[in-house]
């Protein structure tokens, strides 16, 4: 893939000194750069000018904080010059565009459930979550200045206010809510739900969450080493989080929803024993998952974890 952008983008790099620009650790930069930080919405004009510049003005300072080819102290305008306009070029570029966005399809499919799955961990490990503000929905900023840009807090409020009526209204089947947000997964309310949620139960069981002993749980079968879970239990209180892992692996088609039996039908979780409940509830569906026996442990199905929403808080039942 990368030698393919190479070869289609070389006739764009102009020479300066007898070398091209950029060299191939910056044109790899720009790449990987465009891959996280192009926007899942179609970008109207105005909106792709701002994006070109955005991405311009990080190569510009990327390049004079590596200090190669140029710097702030020694500064090398020729260089610099020949750097912005490659990178102009090169996303105005048609034949690479098109090949570029059938990987960033792909990178950001899978991205959004990672971020799904580090978003529900960094809520529920041991520790205070640190979230910025502003990022409750899919964030797409790079570094400073351009993590400084405006936040839309008013769109967020009407998400959240939004997202609350239709839980109140659904009541505790939650199954439809969650599969219409897995279904509109780009526009991001699947992590503002997600975060609302997670941080409501937070709230409520703040001791499970400041002094709740932590045990980490083992997947077994097929899809043993694609997930990631644990318990969190203090009292009478448990909870299991999963989250799963490694899903590009698992998943051939970007497309296709990781859920249910044709991705987990084989694989279960081994809880422990002195902190296993017969039965958990799924705070994001409302689902009700049953333990069973597996291999004469307690176990709980991945398919039933996983069969409407990708990231799941379990809340154990008596």
């Amino acid at each position: 893939m990368l030698s393919r952008w190479g070869r289609i983008n070389k006739k764009k790099k102009a020479l300066v000194e007898g070398q091209p620009v950029p060299d191939r650790n910056e044109e790899y930069l720009l790449y990987q750069t465009l891959l996280g930080a192009w926007p899942f919405a179609a970008m109207q004009a105005e909106e792709y000018a701002a994006f070109k510049q955005r991405i311009q003005a990080y190569m510009y300072k990327a390049t004079k904080e590596a200090k190669v080819n140029t710097s702030w102290i020694n500064p090398h305008q020729a260089y610099d010059d020949a750097l912005q306009e490659f990178v102009s070029t090169v996303i105005d570029g048609a034949l690479f565009f098109d090949d570029f966005q059938r990987l960033r399809y792909k990178v950001a499919q899978f991205g959004i459930y990672n971020a799904l799955a580090q978003t529900l961990l960094k809520l529920t490990v041991p520790g205070v979550p640190d979230l910025y503000q502003g990022t409750e929905l899919w964030d797409f900023s790079l570094v400073d200045p351009d993590n400084r840009r405006p936040v839309d807090y008013d769109r967020r409020r009407q998400l959240l206010q939004a997202l609350q009526e239709q839980v109140g209204t659904a009541g505790p089947d939650l199954t439809g809510t969650a599969r219409e947000l897995l279904e509109a997964r780009e526009d991001g309310r699947i992590k503002l739900y997600t975060i609302y949620r997670t941080l409501n139960y937070r709230r409520a069981h703040a001791e499970l969450f400041s002094a709740g002993a932590y045990l980490p749980v083992e997947g077994s079968g097929r899809c043993a080493d694609h997930v990631c879970a644990f318990v969190r239990q203090q009292n009478q209180q448990t909870i299991l989080v999963v989250v799963p892992r490694l899903l590009a692996q698992l998943v051939t088609d970007p497309r296709v929803l990781p859920l249910g039996p044709q991705i987990w039908g084989d694989s279960w979780l081994s809880l422990p024993s002195t902190h296993a409940s017969p039965r958990y509830r799924n705070l994001f569906t409302g689902e009700t998952v049953e333990v069973m026996g597996e291999n004469g442990s307690v176990a709980l199905a991945l398919d039933k974890v996983f069969a409407n929403f990708p990231v799941a808080l379990l809340i154990g039942e008596s």
